[in-house]
């Protein structure tokens, strides 16, 4: 009876051994795919495969030769095929499936790389696949951090920078109210009516042949020079510059928000590793007290 009780515990063995096997080499292949995915080589390939993904749109914009355009439509395919594995691949080395996609720009990737996949010869979707191929050049926004936080930014920025919009906006018709009643028998083209004069506004305001305008309405109005200094003095210096200023703001509060996550993320892992240490300490002196109770 005891050989085959023997038997069955080996066998149990066997099988508990083959099984830590599997479960440690199934480990060391997520560490090498997240070692792979993080790597800086891997980053720079990726940006040189936007790149060149990039100059091929560029490149069907001419007119080439048919051996020139087949080629560029095989390397086309390659790149599409190779985003779709990458994508692949940044879903695999995520240690949470599940909040994969609950990154816009993961989703935004996908985005890209599955409407890439739409034939380019199908006359209906010919330019959704353009364009979603045209688009593939942003995807060097989502693989490049610095480019991240920019955007991330700006996103954040726009609450503010709208409020400063309507200022603005508010600036432009009261000044394009004015300049209609006072300028409409100068110009008519430039001052008849209020939406005409906020176009003419917004050429002052970004400095395009404006002082044609100025000298037009100071034959007329010799101190209209005045309404021209006030309105580039308030759209185009302050602004602008709270404008500025606001994108400045929110980098800042971003820059140090993401300072105190790694400061907390670092405090955790020193305290964990703290434990692990106070840990393994009391099991050596538990260790050590029972030795010394053995030859007591």
């Amino acid at each position: 009876m005891a050989l085959p009780v023997f038997n069955a515990g080996f066998q149990d063995c066997i099988l508990g051994v083959e099984k830590i096997m599997e479960v440690s080499r199934s480990e060391n292949w997520f560490a090498k795919i997240k070692r792979i995915e993080r790597s800086a080589w891997f980053q720079g390939f990726i940006i040189s495969i936007i790149i060149v993904a990039a100059l091929t749109v560029g490149a069907k914009t001419y007119s080439l030769p048919y051996g020139i355009d087949t080629a560029i439509n095989y390397l086309d395919n390659f790149i599409t095929v190779f985003f779709l594995a990458e994508l692949s691949l940044r879903f695999i080395a995520c240690d949470d499936k599940r909040r994969f996609f609950k990154d816009p720009w993961n989703v935004f990737d996908t985005v890209i790389v599955i409407g890439s996949l739409v034939p380019i010869s199908n006359t209906e979707m010919i330019l959704v696949a353009r364009l979603l191929r045209v688009f593939r050049v942003l995807r060097l926004v989502s693989i490049i951090p610095d480019l991240r936080f920019l955007i991330n930014a700006l996103i954040k920025a726009i609450p503010k920078m709208g409020y400063i919009a309507l200022l603005m906006f508010i600036i432009f018709y009261i000044f394009a109210a004015v300049g209609s009643i006072f300028f409409h028998q100068v110009n008519e083209t430039l001052w008849g009516d209020i939406a005409i004069s906020m176009l003419t506004l917004f050429r002052v305001a970004t400095f395009e042949d404006w002082t044609d305008v100025m000298y037009e309405t100071m034959d007329v109005y010799p101190f209209s020079w005045i309404f021209y200094i006030i309105f580039i003095f308030l759209t185009a210096f302050v602004f602008l510059n709270m404008m500025v200023g606001v994108v400045l703001d929110v980098m800042t509060r971003e820059t140090a928000q993401e300072e105190h996550e790694n400061q907390e993320s670092n405090h955790q892992a020193l305290v964990t590793q703290i434990a692990e240490l106070q840990a393994q300490v009391a099991r050596l002196a538990d260790k050590i007290d029972a030795q010394q109770d053995k030859k007591d």
